[in-house]
């Protein structure tokens, strides 16, 4: 199982509660796509899940930067996915950087709200914050390999699936 998470915005802990600890603690790879905030998240996080793949957000410290890229490619069950905090240009550009990347799928953050976007050319995952909501629903993302892809749901700390996507190469 490949879970993804984003803006944790913490000083000293990951934050991880109820279904989202369980599924970091059940992934074989864990996305974080940015603002863990400070270094001593991030390091948590590295103890926490196998196989971390994260990248760097706009409010991530020096320390954080200097260990992680802006934009890195995942390839999870055949599926290609671009990482990255954010997009200058907004959707419109996390296409062009899947498009740039030959990536299935983009997985972004920074708005803090969880939501499936594939009335485009390539879909968009955010896994919103399952830490600091800021309004919006608590919330990761867990995807399985399946035939052809990944079949994904948007999950509550509390369990509670709110969402189902999919995902093809």
């Amino acid at each position: 199982m490949l879970v993804v998470l984003s803006d944790t915005h913490s000083t000293d802990a990951p934050d991880l509660r109820g279904r989202t600890r369980e599924a970091v603690e059940e992934a074989t790879l864990v996305v974080h796509a940015g603002d863990f905030y400070r270094e001593p998240v991030l390091d948590a996080f590295e103890r926490a899940a196998d196989g971390l793949r994260a990248v760097y957000g706009n409010n991530d410290d020096a320390a954080i930067r200097d260990r992680l890229p802006e934009v890195r490619t995942v390839e999870h069950g055949g599926v290609r996915l671009a990482v990255t905090h954010r997009h200058r240009n907004g959707d419109t550009g996390l296409v062009m950087l899947a498009r740039e990347r030959d990536a299935d799928a983009v997985v972004c953050g920074h708005s803090h709200r969880p939501r499936v976007d594939d009335s485009g050319a390539r879909p968009i995952v955010n896994p919103g914050s399952h830490a600091q909501p800021r309004g919006n629903r608590p919330a990761h993302a867990e995807l399985e390999a399946v035939d052809g892809g990944l079949d994904g749901r948007l999950v509550t700390p509390d369990g509670d699936v709110f969402e189902r996507f999919r995902l093809e190469r």
